[in-house]
């Protein structure tokens, strides 16, 4: 699934193409995409043709682009009252093609909207081998801080399916001290409150396991276990992995995700613990160990992480 680095990676790619863009068409290629309108795919159409996109914005692993309406123009509105959301799912993507070179819609298209931005015109496919994704046109509100609903835009408001997530580790109004002792309370393992986006959000399974093996935390210690510099720890190893990852576009291991040009990311090499399972621990040596957790692929080194023993030894 994309994490954090990898849907920030889409939505820079977009800015250039979407920001102020003019929806000319929209085709609904499979009417799933768009479960979540009553209406389907034609009010999935109507919501969106004429309208205009401000600036594509990210909260974690959430991606929306709010939208300026015909009928909004010229009554002085301060901001957007509505927005074009995309969750990408397993596999969701976005590609972009100018309309002259765009090639026909590939098998994976799920659906094809069609910009004017300026002079120049472009096609914007959602593809989405796996069919977990959707798109969405929904209410933007308030954020309960007042702070930015996410990167990208300054407005504070945030689609509704989105007022849930938490600020993700990389956003500058994210409040830490609360941050930290919310992954230190319950007794669920410490990767598991990780992944819970409304905590700190943009925290995946493979983001995990990395900010884990950095600080030598055992993926399965229990959350009240977590010290405070551990969590300070935990906190500080997530965003530098993910700012590692977002340097080389995210982390590919298959085609199932590219950014919008169809280009993979890189980071898959500079993964420590993910996908390393019966390779050398690259501190120490031992063998990097793997295990489901929580239902989830889980690594971990046995000597740099050890196991918690409720009787205050590790082991």
């Amino acid at each position: 699934m994309p994490e954090l680095p990898e849907v920030e990676t889409v939505r820079a790619g977009l800015v250039p193409f979407v920001t102020g863009a003019l929806i000319t068409s929209v085709d609904v290629r499979r009417d799933s995409c768009v479960r979540l309108l009553p209406g389907g795919s034609r009010q999935f159409q109507s919501m969106l043709v004429g309208s205009r996109i401000v600036a594509p914005v990210r909260r974690g692993k959430f991606l929306w682009m709010p939208l300026e309406h015909p009928a909004d123009a010229g009554v002085g509105k301060a901001v957007p009252v509505e927005a074009f959301s995309a969750h990408l799912g397993m596999s969701g993507q976005f590609r972009v093609h100018t309309a002259a070179d765009a090639p026909q819609p590939h098998s994976h298209c799920r659906a094809r909207l069609a910009l004017r931005r300026g002079g120049d015109e472009f096609v914007l496919d959602f593809l989405d081998q796996r069919t977990f994704g959707y798109l969405h046109v929904e209410e933007l509100e308030p954020t309960v801080d007042g702070a930015p609903g996410g990167a990208g835009d300054g407005a504070a408001r945030l689609p509704v399916s989105v007022s849930h997530i938490g600020r993700d580790a990389l956003d500058p109004h994210l409040d830490e001290r609360a941050a930290m002792r919310s992954w230190r309370r319950g007794t669920r393992g410490i990767k598991q409150v990780m992944l819970d986006q409304s905590l700190v959000s943009g925290i995946g399974n493979i983001y995990a396991d990395e900010a884990l093996w950095h600080a030598r935390v055992h993926p399965q210690r229990p959350a009240h276990a977590v010290t405070s510099v551990q969590a300070r720890t935990l906190v500080d190893a997530a965003r530098t992995v993910m700012s590692s990852a977002l340097r080389a576009g995210g982390t590919s291991f298959d085609a199932l995700y590219v950014n919008v040009n169809g280009e993979s990311g890189y980071f898959e090499r500079g993964l420590e613990a993910y996908g390393r399972a019966g390779e050398p621990c690259a501190r120490c040596g031992s063998l990097v160990q793997r295990a489901s957790v929580g239902g989830r692929a889980t690594h971990w080194c046995a000597r740099c992480q050890r196991r918690y023993s409720p009787r205050g030894v590790s082991r």
